[in-house]
């Protein structure tokens, strides 16, 4: 049985591959979208658990996409967390002023950001699910 489903927006390959190495493992069903405009779409189609936005890529940025997707009713309620390798406190600024609810910063510590995940994913997505 998964323990939810999240949708990683994503271009670069490589990192989408560890991401998802280390959600799946855990228990997670993960899926993919290769930029903003894409993550936009399958996050109002797919209606994920949480998304994982990265913040530079083609098409749409993940800051674009991030506010396009609270300001939508339809997706602004699911958990949405930055993961980028922008590191400066005005890139998280940014990321949680256009929406994000967190920030993870690149490159991950697998241990760490599996349970910054779980923890979202019990005192959020579970909680908000039980009501």
């Amino acid at each position: 049985m998964s323990k939810g489903r999240i949708l990683v927006v994503e271009d670069n390959m490589d990192n989408y591959e560890l991401v998802r190495f280390i959600l799946q493992r855990a228990g997670y069903d993960v899926f993919l979208a290769v930029n903003g405009r894409d993550g936009v779409d399958a996050a109002r189609l797919q209606q994920p658990d949480m998304i994982l936005m990265d913040l530079g890529m083609p098409e749409m940025d993940g800051w674009m996409a991030a506010e396009k997707l609270k300001s939508d009713p339809a997706t602004k309620f699911i958990p949405l967390y930055a993961l980028s390798a922008y590191t400066l406190p005005s890139d998280r600024k940014r990321a949680l002023d256009a929406g994000c609810d967190g920030y993870f910063t690149k490159p991950i510590h697998m241990q760490s950001f599996l349970d910054a995940i779980n923890e979202v994913f019990e005192t959020k997505i579970n909680k908000h699910t039980q009501r």
